[in-house]
């Protein structure tokens, strides 16, 4: 089955987040956040950073 659900920037996902875009990249390095590399870009699905999040997966300090 083909997800309608669409792809989003650092921009978006930071926004979306309430946080900067800096602390996305920090996350991307440190925190195994979720999202994908098209090219240069990183792209993220809402569902992937929302269950990220909510598992607690975004507040945990990496050891």
């Amino acid at each position: 089955m083909i997800s309608s659900e669409r792809w989003l920037s650092v921009e978006e996902i930071a926004e979306h987040l309430g946080i900067k875009k800096d602390t996305v990249y920090k996350w991307l390095a440190e925190k195994e956040m979720p999202a994908h590399k098209v090219g240069r870009l990183w792209k993220f699905k809402i569902s992937e950073i929302d269950e990220w999040v909510e598992t607690g997966k975004a507040g945990n300090k990496k050891r």
